[in-house]
């Protein structure tokens, strides 16, 4: 039960990359001028949310597997399998995209948009009058997306191990054997 428990917090955690929303909460309060914006604070703001949100979603496509060199090898999950950045040219075709991908991406860029988009700097630069009026949508609806995004996450756990994750043991042997088999010299003799 209890690694059970573990291992949903631990795919809750992968939801959103953290040095993601860490650069996002860092940037924030300088391009909005802490809520006080002009037209170049608006236009800032927009690039930064846009590719903080970018991301987010990118991350999902992300993986990283142990080589037949005991070393961790990162790269994109494409169509046609894992494409290693350190070694372009063995293409990973154990670990394709699969719908769950873009499910992950879409949750994990909805929780970035509502925690960017709700974020008082950005509440007071785009839309000042906002949080007067829906004072109770600010409170209620980041923690309702949470729940569902969380709940997702924990019914249909992520196998990925994306940039910046550690290896969980499950797909940490899952990876480890089958790219070492695949990646491993034919034998002919």
């Amino acid at each position: 039960m209890t690694n059970t428990t573990f291992s949903a917090f631990g795919s809750l955690i992968k939801l959103l990359p953290t040095g993601t929303v860490f650069v996002f909460q860092f940037l924030n309060p300088v391009v909005t001028n802490s809520g006080e914006c002009n037209a170049t604070n608006k236009w800032l703001s927009s690039i930064v949310l846009v590719a903080c949100g970018l991301s987010c979603a990118f991350s999902s496509f992300t993986d990283s597997y142990i080589g037949s060199d005991n070393q961790r090898h990162y790269g994109i999950v494409t169509p046609k399998g894992l494409w290693p950045f350190s070694e372009p040219e063995k293409s990973k075709s154990v670990d394709k995209l699969w719908l769950g991908d873009f499910v992950r991406a879409a949750l994990s860029l909805l929780v970035f948009a509502v925690l960017g988009l709700l974020d008082t700097n950005t509440v007071h630069c785009f839309y000042p009058g906002f949080e007067v009026t829906q004072k109770s949508l600010l409170q209620v609806l980041p923690t309702a997306i949470g729940v569902f995004a969380g709940g997702v996450f924990m019914i249909f756990p992520d196998k990925r191990n994306g940039i910046g994750y550690p290896l969980n043991s499950n797909s940490d042997s899952n990876h480890t054997s089958n790219i070492s088999d695949e990646t491993a010299p034919i034998d002919n003799a």
